[in-house]
């Protein structure tokens, strides 16, 4: 397996297998092997968080939750659906060479017009934040993680 690089996130164990010279990992979530990319690794690691750190059920985590923006299909990363299963959180995952700026954020929000999020979650696996909305429209930097468990 190549060498990925350590990431600002609890270590996670993951099935991982080479098949024709291309990595690839199991998920447990969706029960099927992916291709392990520079994104999809920050993305198991933050799933692994979510889980173990947040107490977040694995049945209210939705991977490339779809979204139809101006007619054409985008995927959100990650979004953490509540105990009423209206979305929680939206995670937006880059691998870590991507730096996490405005750009960023304007996709995670264009992507959250749709689904709808309380709170959004930007990360490359080294660096994440944190926004709140209260009305959908306007974002609040949070300077700590918001606890998805009262919302779960």
């Amino acid at each position: 397996m190549a060498s990925y690089p350590k990431l600002n996130l609890p270590p996670v164990k993951l099935r991982a297998s080479r098949h024709e010279g291309i990595d690839h990992v199991w998920d447990e979530l969706r029960g099927c092997w992916l291709v392990l990319t520079p994104e999809e690794w920050v993305r198991r690691h933050v799933i692994g968080w979510l889980l173990s750190e947040q107490g977040v059920e694995p049945a209210v985590i939705m991977q490339e939750y779809p979204v139809s923006i101006e007619g054409m299909a985008q995927r959100a990363d990650i979004v953490v659906a509540d105990n009423l299963q209206r979305p929680l959180l939206l995670v937006e995952c880059k691998c870590v060479d991507v730096r996490i700026d405005g750009l960023v954020l304007d996709q995670a929000v264009r992507y959250n017009k749709v689904v709808g999020a309380r709170y959004i979650m930007l990360t490359n696996g080294l660096r994440h934040y944190f926004y709140a909305t209260y009305d959908g429209t306007s974002y609040v930097p949070l300077k700590e993680v918001p606890s998805l468990r009262s919302g779960i």
